[in-house]
């Protein structure tokens, strides 16, 4: 953790210094909870979103092919993940040259309530082809403040932790992504269960977009009480926050950005294909139950979310390296076989096939955010962080449920994500041996 209370301050700072002090009695404890609260928003649009494109597509996409709708729908899933790296470099910057706060609050802001747009907006059979153009625009907008929304939070946990516990605490940005994704199944699944199909398809589908308006005014609450991260107090009392962070991240961090960025399409497709697009491949391929099938991702996730903590703390005990080694090389091995579980055709074993394919997830998800946090020094951190997560979030998250529903398609091979999936991971695997082991170093 960054050293604060030997921070040097110059006359007319002390403000900031007492600042500092402030962000150290805040408690990282409510600095995780209000980081997971947040990012729980972003990953239960996304979710949501997701987890009712089959339902959602028609409406946007009228069309004789259900394949057809899905892949429009899902490109325009995808739509939101181009702009989260333009939301990276703009926030990013703001965030490293005013505050993390501030940023942190404006993303929960934007993002709860493009997601409740989504769920007042007018059908392609109302409005014809503003239906799916308004959908678009609303999920550019969902993507650019999902920019700066996810990396902040691990920014921000990281520079609050204590020292020697930077695994545990940043290990809560990954619960909130799992709290969001698991609430948006289960979220999806009460919906699909209590309406009939009429319903869902008249009205029902819109609700679970407008139920992220009171997930929003938590987070706010949450947030508004926190003091900015000590280590950007710190540097902000030191003068050494970055004038112009983008330039800086180029031409003095190369080597971090392109780590980050492949480590993240490896975690990003473990998480949308291991988890996100097996609903589709539950569903729309092998044919089992909607309703159940959110259920179980909904439990699923909450199981994911309980074991990240876990994993995050004995990062600091073992190293990161090691433990993303095997998070890793758990999808490779797993995946295939899961798949080929899930369709024999029994809902039980297809069931204990997605519990055994989740189980790399928490130590991948939990442990790669802080060892991303822990590559970039404090003046930059949350813009290199941003624009280079963001970058293999499009290739690992934006692009993975469209490409795995094609190559099904264009293969044949229900099988083919998995075998996306395992070649992201090696890719990851290779990048981490290029990687120092971060989790004793010192941030400022």
């Amino acid at each position: 953790m960054t050293s604060v209370s030997t921070a040097s301050t110059a006359p007319g700072d002390t403000g900031d210094a007492a600042a500092v002090a402030t962000a150290a009695r805040g408690g990282p404890r409510r600095a995780a909870l209000a980081a997971a609260a947040g990012t729980a928003i972003e990953y239960y649009e996304f979710g949501v979103y997701s987890y009712l494109a089959v339902v959602i597509g028609p409406h946007f996409f009228p069309g004789d092919d259900p394949t057809a709708a899905l892949l429009a729908t899902l490109a325009v899933f995808g739509s939101a993940f181009l702009m989260r790296p333009l939301g990276g470099i703009v926030l990013g910057r703001l965030g490293d040259r005013v505050g993390r706060k501030p940023v942190l609050i404006l993303t929960v802001t934007g993002m709860g309530g493009a997601t409740a747009a989504v769920g007042l907006l007018p059908t392609a059979e109302a409005v014809g082809v503003a239906a799916p153009v308004a959908l678009l625009v609303v999920r550019l907008a969902q993507g650019f403040f999902a920019g700066g929304e996810v990396t902040g939070s691990a920014t921000y946990l990281a520079e609050s932790a204590p020292a020697g516990r930077r695994g545990f605490f940043g290990a809560f940005t990954p619960v909130g992504v799992a709290l969001g994704g698991g609430a948006a199944a289960l979220v999806a699944g009460v919906t699909t269960t209590a309406l009939s199909e009429r319903q869902l398809d008249a009205w029902g589908w819109r609700i679970p977009f407008l139920l992220s308006l009171p997930l929003v005014v938590v987070a706010l609450i949450a947030r508004n009480r926190l003091a900015d991260s000590e280590g950007f107090l710190a540097a902000k009392s030191e003068r050494a926050t970055a004038k112009a962070p983008l330039t800086e991240v180029f031409t003095r961090h190369r080597g971090p950005v392109l780590k980050v960025t492949l480590l993240a399409i490896g975690s990003n497709c473990g998480y949308w294909v291991g988890l996100i697009f097996m609903n589709i491949y539950l569903t729309t391929d092998l044919g089992y139950p909607k309703g159940s099938t959110f259920w179980i991702m909904g439990g699923i996730s909450l199981f994911v979310a309980v074991l990240m903590p876990v994993c995050g703390a004995l990062s600091d005990r073992w190293g990161r390296k090691r433990l993303i080694t095997i998070g890793f090389a758990g999808y490779a091995v797993l995946v295939v076989p899961a798949m080929l579980v899930m369709g024999l055709g029994s809902f039980p074993l297809a069931v204990a096939a997605m519990v055994v394919l989740a189980l790399p997830m928490p130590v991948v998800q939990s442990v790669t955010y802080p060892t991303y946090a822990e590559l970039f020094p404090t003046r930059v951190r949350y813009t290199g962080l941003s624009f280079s997560f963001n970058i293999g979030t499009i290739v690992g998250g934006g692009l993975s449920p469209y490409l795995s529903t094609w190559l099904i398609s264009a293969t044949g091979s229900l099988l083919a994500p998995g075998f996306l999936l395992m070649a992201t991971v090696v890719v990851a695997l290779l990048t981490l041996r290029t990687v120092s082991e971060s989790s004793h170093r010192e941030l400022a």
